[in-house]
C-alpha cells in the first residue's frame, strides 16, 4: 500500500470533507420535499374521496351525458374535468415545490417563462396520454368485462417498453437541447468503456441542464438504434475525465447487469397486481357505490385508489430492489475503471452540487431512496482505495 493512500477506516473523513452548512441545507430541503410527498398524497386521497361519498363522481358523469349520450365523449368529458380539477388543486404546490423551492436553495436556474413552458408541456402529454390511456380502459371495460385487467397490464407494459426507446428522440428534446460532444478525447474514452461493458451506442451528446439546474447527472439512455451517452452539461464543467468514467461505468453496469429487463419484468408484475387490484375493488365497489356497472366512468376513482394503493405498498420493495442494482453498479464501477478516487471524489462533489443529504435517517432510506446514500458509496470508494 503506497504512502498516498488514506490509512483511515471508511467513512472516518466523510463529515469533515463535506461542507457542514451545505449538510445542513440539504437536509433541510430532503424534509421539506419529503413533507410537500405527503401534503400532495394528502390532496390527491381527499379530492378521491370527496368524488366517492360526496356524490361528485356521479354528477360529473350525469353531466357528461347531458352533452351527449356517446360512452366514449362521456369518458372524455369526465377525464378532461377530472384532469382539470386536479390540476387547479394541485398548481399552487406544483409552483411551490417545482420553482419557489429549488430557487430557494441555489438548485435551479429557470426563468419563471421557463418553468411555464416546461409545466404546459408536461401537462398537455399527460393529458394526451391519460384521456387515451382512460378510454381504452373503459373500452376494454365494455368490451371484455372479465379479462380487462390482464389486456389493459399487458397494454400499459408495452407502452412503458416503447416510451424507454423513444423518449430519447421524442420527449427529452422537447424540454432540453442536445448537441453531439464535441471533445473528441472524452468521446473516444466514453465509447472504448461502453465498448467494454458490450453497449452499442449511437453517440455521446450533451444535455443544456444548467438552462434549468445546477445539479449535474448524466445517464444511458433508449434502446437499440436510440441507444446514446448523455452527459449533462453541469458534469462536463465541473468534473475530470477521470469522474465522468467512473459515472458513466455505473450506467453502463446497468446494461451489463441487464437490469433494464429485470425492471421492466418487476413493472410488469407491479402492473398485474395494480390492475388485478383494480378489478377487485371496482367488483366490490360498484354495488357498495351504486354504480351502473364497472364500466361506468363515475366509478373511476376506485381504479385510481387500486393504482394508489399498489403503488404505494410497492414504493419501498421497489426501492430496495433498485438499491441493490445500485450497489451493483457501483462495484463495478470501481472495478472496471479502477479508479477509487474518482469515484469518490464524484460522489463527494454531487453531495455538495446536487443539495443530497449524505446520511439520511434509516426509515427514510427505507421508503423513498432508489440507490444508496453517499455515506455508503463514499465508504464502498474507501474500501476499493484500502484494498488496492
Amino acid at each position: 500500500m503506497g504512502d498516498n493512500h488514506p490509512q483511515h477506516a471508511p467513512g472516518d473523513t466523510l463529515s469533515t470533507e463535506l461542507d457542514p452548512e451545505r449538510q445542513r441545507t440539504a437536509k433541510e430541503y430532503a424534509g421539506i420535499k419529503r413533507r410537500l410527498f405527503f401534503v400532495d398524497l394528502g390532496l390527491g386521497v381527499l379530492l378521491v374521496l370527496a368524488l366517492l361519498f360526496l356524490g361528485w363522481s356521479t354528477g360529473l358523469r350525469t353531466w357528461g351525458e347531458s352533452i351527449s349520450p356517446e360512452p366514449w365523449l362521456v369518458v372524455a368529458l369526465y377525464t378532461v374535468a377530472l384532469g382539470v380539477a386536479y390540476t387547479l388543486i394541485s398548481l399552487p404546490l406544483g409552483f411551490y415545490s417545482g420553482y419557489v423551492l429549488p430557487h430557494h436553495y441555489g438548485l435551479s436556474t429557470q426563468s419563471l417563462g421557463g418553468w411555464v413552458s416546461d409545466t404546459l408541456k408536461e401537462l398537455a402529454i399527460s393529458a394526451v396520454l391519460g384521456l387515451g390511456a382512460v378510454e381504452v380502459l373503459y373500452w376494454l371495460l365494455r368490451t371484455l368485462p372479465d379479462w380487462w385487467w390482464l389486456v389493459m397490464a399487458a397494454l400499459a407494459w408495452l407502452f412503458m417498453l416503447a416510451m424507454t426507446q423513444l423518449a430519447p428522440v421524442l420527449l427529452m428534446p422537447l424540454f432540453y437541447k442536445f448537441r453531439p460532444l464535441e471533445d473528441a478525447e472524452l468521446v473516444a474514452r466514453l465509447t472504448r468503456l461502453a465498448e467494454g461493458a458490450g453497449a452499442k451506442v449511437r453517440g455521446v451528446y450533451v444535455m443544456d441542464m444548467s438552462s434549468r439546474t445546477t445539479a449535474a447527472n448524466a445517464m444511458l439512455t433508449g434502446l437499440g438504434s436510440t441507444r446514446r451517452i448523455i452527459l449533462a452539461d453541469t458534469l462536463l464543467s465541473n468534473y475530470t475525465y477521470d469522474e465522468i468514467e467512473t459515472v458513466l461505468a455505473h450506467e453502463l453496469a446497468h446494461h451489463v447487469h441487464n437490469d433494464l429487463p429485470r425492471g421492466l419484468a418487476a413493472e410488469a408484475v407491479i402492473l398485474l397486481a395494480s390492475m388485478g387490484a383494480a378489478a377487485l375493488l371496482l367488483n366490490w365497489g360498484v354495488p357498495a357505490f351504486r354504480f351502473r356497472g364497472i364500466d361506468d366512468v363515475a366509478a373511476l376513482p376506485l381504479f385510481i385508489v387500486a393504482m394508489f394503493g399498489v403503488g404505494i405498498v410497492a414504493m419501498p420493495l421497489g426501492n430496495f430492489l433498485t438499491r441493490q442494482m445500485e450497489r451493483a453498479a457501483d462495484r463495478y464501477a470501481l472495478q472496471t475503471t479502477r479508479k477509487p478516487q474518482a469515484f469518490r471524489s464524484v460522489m463527494l462533489k454531487l453531495a455538495g452540487q446536487n443539495l443530497a443529504e449524505a446520511e439520511p435517517p434509516r426509515w427514510v432510506r427505507l421508503l423513498f431512496h432508489s440507490h444508496p446514500s453517499i455515506a455508503e458509496r463514499v465508504a464502498l470508494a474507501e474500501n476499493a482505495i484500502l484494498n488496492s
